[in-house]
Formats: C-alpha cells, structure tokens, sequence
C-alpha cells in the first residue's frame, strides 16, 4: 500500500506560479512511476506531467515549457512546478504512483488561477 499525500495549492492570479509537492509513503520511491493528473470541474482527469524511476519525463502538451516535474527520491516526495498559469489550468490536482502495475492516487490539492 502506497499512500500519497499532495500539497502546495491555493488561488494565484494569471500569469503566477505555484510549486504542487506529493509524498509518498513505502521504502521503494526510487521505482515508483510519479504521475500529476488534473479534472476540471465537467471535465475528465487528465495527465498532466509524469517522470519514471529512470527520471525521463512527459508533458501534456498544454503544459509544456510552462510546468516541470521533479523528483527527490531521498524525501520521497515528487514536485510539479507551474509556472505562468493560466486560467485554463484551474483544476483538482491528483498525485499518482504507478508501483508494480497497481496505481495509487492522493485525494488532491485544489489549484485556482484567477484572470
């Protein structure tokens, strides 16, 4: 069992940056696959960025040059920067580990941008 536990939301204006933070529980991060989806209200749950145990990364192309994934394997926490938000980007936030084919979700973080 993985728990995840998200951080970092909150209302910015157009233009703003915010830095998303998930923590992950388990003695294994190094191998866990980090995902950041997102669901606007009516909308489906998107992906949003992800980067692998190896580090290689993906964007959605709406977020791309604009947000940037990391990971910290020793504070088993991974980061979603976004920068030069857009309102378009207002949305629910889910963290995602992918961990031997079994997928683990946080309950979310609530992302604002105001124009």
């Amino acid at each position: 069992q993985v728990q995840l536990v998200e951080s970092g939301g909150g209302l910015v204006q157009t233009g703003g940056s915010l830095r998303l933070s998930c923590a992950a529980s388990g003695r294994q991060f190094r191998i866990y696959a980090m995902n950041w989806f997102r669901q606007a209200p009516g909308k489906q749950r998107e992906l949003v960025a992800a980067i692998g145990s190896d580090e290689n990364t993906n964007y959605a192309d709406s977020v791309k040059d604009r947000f940037t994934i990391s990971r910290d394997n020793a504070k088993s926490t991974v980061y979603l920067q976004m920068n030069s938000l857009k309102p378009e980007d207002t949305a629910v936030y889910y963290c995602n580990a992918v961990v031997f084919f079994l997928n683990y979700w946080g309950r979310g973080t609530q992302v604002t941008v105001s124009s």
